[in-house]
């Protein structure tokens, strides 16, 4: 198949109405909420299927999306990606991965990520993806890393939340990084 959102993998796309409650077991785990972003008080199930609904129906594409991770075996939800703070004078954007804990270390984000890549530096002419990733969530550092992203910066004590304030590592990787080690993708 020559589909650039399926991977061996993993297939990203677009998010369904259905999803809502994939959503909502991920925003189930504080802790992995805390990694990426902040936690918020419990939601009701209907707000979930109302902010699903929502993203499903936004048209595809711009400069900020969220797709969802399903698996290739079982198609089933496995998690989401986003990219946002598109800045199109500058080629940079940012990119974010969450993978529910069932269908952790088995590829899928580190897959997702190189689909996500390839269509922003192939198809969106994009030239540098950065990340900003707490600096205890190691999963997601030895993640970026594995991907080719570089440390560029850290900006100490800069987020609070869990009683304590928290380093976050700045990372980034350019387009001519991440060609280096990927094939662009076919023409035909």
């Amino acid at each position: 198949m020559s589909d650039m959102w399926t991977g061996d993998k993993v297939r990203l796309r677009g998010v369904e109405p259905e999803d809502w409650e994939g959503f909502r077991d991920l925003a189930r785990h504080t802790v992995d909420v805390r990694n990426a972003d902040v936690v918020e008080p419990p939601r009701s199930e209907e707000s979930f299927r109302i902010w699903t609904a929502e993203r499903a129906g936004r048209p595809p594409g711009g400069d900020a999306f969220r797709l969802v991770i399903e698996t290739l075996d079982e198609r089933t939800f496995a998690g989401s990606v986003t990219v946002g703070e598109t800045d199109r004078r500058a080629g940079r954007f940012k990119t974010g991965v969450e993978i529910a804990p069932r269908s952790r270390r088995k590829g899928y984000a580190a897959e997702a990520m190189e689909l996500v890549l390839t269509y922003m530096f192939a198809e969106q002419r994009c030239n540098k993806c950065e990340v900003e990733i707490y600096a205890f969530n190691d999963a997601s550092l030895a993640l970026y890393r594995e991907l080719g992203f570089v440390e560029e910066g850290r900006l100490r004590q800069h987020e609070f939340f869990a009683g304590g304030y928290h380093d976050v590592v700045l990372m980034g990787i350019t387009a001519s990084e991440y060609w280096a080690t990927h094939r662009y993708p076919p023409v035909r």
